[in-house]
């Protein structure tokens, strides 16, 4: 792979025997009133500059605007004739004009071949996100279901994020309802465990799980590691998508073990069987056809897109997720599926069988990458009948669905901000607004929570939570814990620059324009008092106040020089503050409590660099709890079995010490 940079060179006479033609003519035609020809002269201009030495090779190329800002990301495999289409004189649509006009240079990436273009490509435009492209506007991880690895009994359980842990992983799955809904059936199907490997070494009788018949119960031998083992077996080969045989295997024992006349026993098989079978009818669309397939469709309204994308494993449908993806107007559902379906798969595995609801150009392109990358056939169809078809049509219907009901839920959006705006005296409606909340028991597990809402409704992506730091604040001081919030959040934002950031129309910005307070004026001061020292006085901020006896309804608003208000009981903008303060109530409660259980739950074995697994279990079963281990003797610690005399020291001195 080789570069080639062109920066802004003055054009020059274009060679004869260049196998493109290439039109000297800079009276470019365009439909684009906002692309003026002068304009439009001057970034062609750039654009030969930079094609007549470009090779006839396949690679990537990039056009830069003013500042250096990335306008657009492409592929070709031939750059010189790619390029040149951007020279003619006739044809552009608007997109591809305006691209034009504000181009003032292009770099250039030669690959060996358009294969390996199209994943620079990819990877580029996530990287970037230029203007101009096909964008991802979500990009959340999926969950997917673990079975541990390098354990006695290994864990089933959710994940999300990074593969870190030594595990077998099953996904994607579309969201975590599904993925706990799924991992609900397994534990009755499989009897395999769920709790943490803590919970599971300091048992001494089987849980609740074990006695509803939810759990084979091998932490206190219940069941015999080989047997266990199995049922591992199992329930990995029916994630892996081989049900039918798994099944077939249970039909085997349970008939076995009927003939012995243990009834018992072969009714435990027989209840497993129908766990199994009811999993894979309980599914909203059944394939009997299709085993793994992820299906694609794409609807357009009103010049947005919503790509809908469905996901079946083991004949089972595993959910599904909607994608807003920014995208011109002007560009086909093709060209957009197209786009979104080589950005999708940048970093989540594929199914063998990808069904897509448009012919798209880059089908090969990314069949090759996937071949390459996960080590077996991937296939994309375009289905015209049959079961394939119908898993398309159900795609299609809920994408327009999920888009009609996205265009409706943005249009009342937009008039509730511009209510709230009218309602605080804002110059104009508000597209960001951040709302802060405490949340404590007494001081402890004190925690910040924040939520933005926009003109799409609550923007989760966005949420943060704080955990307070400061030694300085005293214990239930509510004052100073918005005190450190607001500070910290505040000048983050202006250290990445967000206050001055340029954004194109329909991006959402991370400078807020309204700033809500779940608090009175004492609350309100204290937010006031932060922003001042850090030299903000644009962020309109509004304390919201609870009414008497706490009921809504009746909350006082507290702004900054400006005399407490109420807004009339029945106004569409006081309902839509109480879905907000409710909502960073809610926030800031769950991640309170969420840290509260972590602290209940915390081993102090597990604090100590050098222990894992192995050692703390050894340690666990030699003294029965972390605080027999933590207030033994170094001999006692040393006479441990697993335990030698380095680790002993180790722990003794972290328990002495502190």
């Amino acid at each position: 792979m080789s570069r080639i940079s062109q920066s802004e060179l003055p054009p020059e006479e274009l060679l004869d025997d260049d196998p493109v033609e290439v039109t000297s003519d800079l009276d470019i035609t365009v439909e684009d009133k906002d692309a003026e020809p002068t304009l439009v002269s001057r970034g062609v201009e750039a654009i030969k500059a930079a094609w007549k030495t470009l090779p006839n090779d396949a690679g990537v190329y990039r056009m830069f605007g003013t500042d250096g800002e990335v306008l657009y990301v492409g592929k070709a495999k031939n750059l010189k004739k790619r390029v040149a289409s951007y020279t003619r004189s006739t044809g552009h649509s608007n997109r591809i004009a305006r691209m034009i006009s504000e181009t003032q240079s292009m770099e250039f990436v030669t690959t060996g071949t358009e294969t390996e273009a199209l994943l620079l490509e990819t990877n580029y435009i996530k990287q970037l996100r230029p203007r101009y492209n096909v964008l991802m506007r979500d990009d959340k991880s999926f969950p997917y279901i673990m079975i541990t690895r390098g354990h006695d009994a290994p864990q089933l359980t959710k994940h999300r994020g990074a593969r870190n842990r030594q595990g077998d992983y099953f996904g994607p799955f579309a969201n975590v309802g599904a993925v706990s809904r799924t991992i609900n059936t397994l534990q009755r199907a499989f009897l395999l465990r769920s709790c943490t490997d803590s919970y599971y070494e300091n048992r001494s009788r089987p849980c609740l799980l074990h006695q509803i018949k939810r759990c084979a119960g091998p932490c206190t031998g219940e069941i015999s590691k080989e047997e266990y083992k199995g049922l591992v077996c199992d329930a990995k080969a029916f994630l892996s998508g081989k049900s039918q045989s798994v099944k077939q295997n249970l039909q085997k024992q349970m008939q076995a073990a009927a003939e012995a006349l243990e009834f018992e026993q072969a009714g435990r098989f027989r209840d497993r069987l129908a766990t199994l079978s009811a999993i894979q009818s309980s599914q909203d669309i059944n394939p009997r056809m299709v085993e793994e397939a992820d299906v694609f469709a794409i609807n357009e309204q009103a010049g947005q897109f919503c790509i809908q994308i469905f996901f079946f494993r083991t004949y089972q449908n595993w959910g599904n997720r909607s994608y807003f993806p920014k995208a011109d107007k002007s560009l086909t559902c093709a060209e957009v599926l197209d786009a979104f379906i080589a950005q999708f798969y940048t970093d989540k595995p594929a199914a063998k069988l990808i069904l897509v609801s448009e012919k798209i150009e880059n089908a090969e392109l990314i069949e090759n990458i996937l071949d390459t990358r996960d080590g077996q056939r991937h296939e994309i169809q375009y289905p015209q009948r049959g079961e394939k078809k119908d898993l398309i049509d159900h795609a299609l219907k809920n994408a327009r669905e999920a888009l009609s009901r996205r265009l409706t839920e943005t249009a009342s959006q937009e008039k509730l901000l511009a209510a709230l705006g009218e309602a605080f005296g804002l110059k104009k409606p508000p597209r960001r607004i951040d709302v802060f909340d405490n949340s404590h028991i007494s001081g402890t597990n004190a925690v910040g929570g924040m939520i933005v809402a926009g003109p799409l409704g609550f923007m989760r992506t966005h949420y943060r939570t704080f955990n307070i730091k400061s030694t300085d604040i005293t214990p239930g001081d509510d004052y100073g814990m918005m005190r450190e919030v607001l500070g910290r959040r505040f000048m983050r934002l202006e250290k990445e620059g967000a206050r001055d950031e340029i954004l194109e129309p329909d991006t959402f910005p991370r400078w807020p324009d309204l700033v809500l307070i779940d608090g009175g004026k004492g609350q309100l001061e204290a937010a006031r008092k932060v922003l001042d020292e850090l030299g903000i006085n644009d962020v309109p901020l509004v304390g919201i106040a609870k009414g008497v006896d706490r009921n809504a309804g009746r909350e006082t608003f507290f702004m900054v020089d400006k005399p407490s208000f109420k807004l009339p009981p029945r106004d569409p903008a006081l309902y839509f503050v109480q879905r907000l303060r409710d909502e960073v109530h809610r926030f800031a409660i769950g991640a309170h409590r969420a840290k509260r259980k972590r602290e209940l739950t915390k081993n102090p074995l597990d604090e100590i660099a050098g222990i894992g697994p192995t050692r703390k279990r050894a340690l666990l079963l030699h003294f029965g709890t972390a605080k027999a281990a933590s207030q033994a003797s170094l001999d006692d610690l040393a006479k441990t079995p697993g335990i030698n005399s380095a680790t002993a020291k180790l722990v003794f001195d972290f328990f002495n010490e502190q």
